[in-house]
């Protein structure tokens, strides 16, 4: 959507800088999020009316699922936009402009073909891209909104997912995160089959690449191929991303998750001895409609015998017009606070012990950026074990260093999730590719995620 309207001209400012639009880019998977997103509108409507934007636009996921609920709770928004909407988000953006408001939504239907990715304005940092090799999911499980929001999977073919890849490792690129709401999917819809092996094992000829991460990796479809592309890859690090939601057989088939407790663990286990140094992170679920005592105790069992490195757990959050909404039996906050709080507990001193067998270690450290609070020499980096934004970081002491860097660093200590470490190397640096160009700026905008 950002390259689009970079390629219209437009060029984007900071939050809190006067902007002629704003595009207020909406999450509506959980209703915290809804919340939040929904407090950012209000927001920026408050800016409209006092003079300093002309226009704002509703985009994203909540959007897409209630449309008519934001236009009345909202009169004052110029244009909702669905998902799908965004190839004609600056056409939207230059009519509200112009002053034309004659139609305030715009949604299409999910694409039967991939979406072009290729028109892209990155706001991550230089050296770090997210890559969607997929959209939409077909696993309709019942907790899940993702399906009526983003429609049925839809795989990128091979060679355009890798010719995206290729521009981005031009541009700069060091770590590329491959994303998609059901990775391991990819391909059955196209070629019949799953064919993530493959696109992996293309992904790693990219030798711009430092670094290819894996996440959201749904417990089936591993094949052999798969276990054997990802232990034999160059550039595709030993960390992978499996949510599993919970393990009880019971509850999984209430959350329609299509896997059993004997399944999920013979994965778990082959990826254990196939994949040296592997870090797994998964997520789970806790306070499901119905979850009893017992079932709940098997997964806290679960989380202390797997001992995975990294995990995340959210507490059920209702969503509505989801099968899980219409269940009997949901449980109380309390509950599903008290229940977070103990598999975090439990994950706790896990996660503590892993990162205790890397202190001594000389690991490569990607520097993201300056420590906030530290001085020239202060950097914050992360190792293999730790994707960006969801798990630990680790506080270099280093000289001329800079973002994007690779280096390998002595880990010193730990500190809860993070690391202390230092370096004495001196980076290797590749040549900077020269940015693209695009047409002089006319009209400002800003962007802002709705959570």
């Amino acid at each position: 959507m950002l390259g689009l309207l970079a390629q219209e001209g437009y060029a984007l400012v900071p939050e809190g800088a006067d902007s002629d639009l704003v595009i207020v880019n909406t999450c509506g998977f959980i209703d915290a999020a809804r919340k939040e997103s929904c407090g950012v509108i209000e927001e920026m409507l408050g800016r409209k009316r006092e003079g300093r934007i002309k226009g704002v636009i509703v985009a994203g996921c909540l959007a897409e699922r209630q449309k008519d609920v934001l236009l009345d709770e909202f009169p004052e928004v110029d244009q909702v936009v669905g998902v799908f909407g965004r190839e004609q988000i600056a056409q939207v953006s230059n009519r509200i402009l112009g002053g034309l408001h004659e139609q305030r939504t715009l949604f299409n239907p999910a694409p039967v073909n991939a979406q072009d990715d290729r028109a892209r304005l990155r706001i991550t940092p230089r050296h770090l891209a997210y890559l969607k090799v997929s959209e939409g999911c077909d696993r309709l499980c019942t907790f899940c909104a993702i399906p009526y929001m983003r429609g049925k999977h839809v795989t990128k073919p091979i060679e355009r997912v890798v010719e995206e890849a290729r521009e981005l490792a031009a541009d700069g690129v060091r770590e590329l995160i491959l994303v998609a709401q059901d990775m391991t999917y990819y391909g059955m819809d196209l070629y019949g089959e799953p064919r993530l092996a493959e696109l992996l094992r293309e992904l790693d000829q990219v030798e711009e690449l430092t670094w290819i991460r894996i996440l959201y990796n749904y417990p089936r479809h591993f094949t052999d191929e798969l276990y054997d592309a990802i232990a034999g890859a160059r550039r595709i690090i030993p960390y992978l991303d499996m949510p599993l939601q919970h393990i009880n057989d019971r509850m999984l088939k209430v959350m329609n998750r299509r896997h059993t407790r004997a399944e999920t663990t013979a994965i778990v286990d082959r990826l254990r001895a196939d994949i040296p140094n592997l870090v797994l992170r998964t997520t789970f679920i806790v306070g499901f409609p119905g979850e009893t005592d017992a079932e709940f105790r098997e997964m806290a069992d679960y989380v202390a015998e797997k001992k995975f490195e990294r995990l995340g757990v959210f507490t059920y959050s209702l969503e509505p017009d989801t099968p899980a909404a219409k269940l009997p039996n949901h449980l109380p906050d309390d509950v599903k606070e008290a229940r977070r709080e103990e598999i975090m507990r439990i994950q706790k001193p896990i996660a503590e012990a892993f990162n205790a067998t890397l202190i001594g270690r000389e690991m490569d450290v990607l520097i993201d950026g300056h420590a906030p609070a530290g001085g020239p020499g202060l950097w914050l980096g992360r190792t293999y074990a730790d994707a960006p934004d969801v798990d630990g970081v680790v506080l270099v002491q280093g000289p001329g260093l800079q973002p994007g860097d690779v280096v390998p660093c002595e880990i010193l200590e730990t500190e809860g999730y993070d690391f202390v470490a230092r370096t004495s190397a001196l980076p290797s640096r590749r040549r900077r590719a020269r940015p693209r160009p695009r047409k002089r700026p006319g009209s400002s905008l800003t962007v802002l995620d709705g959570m």
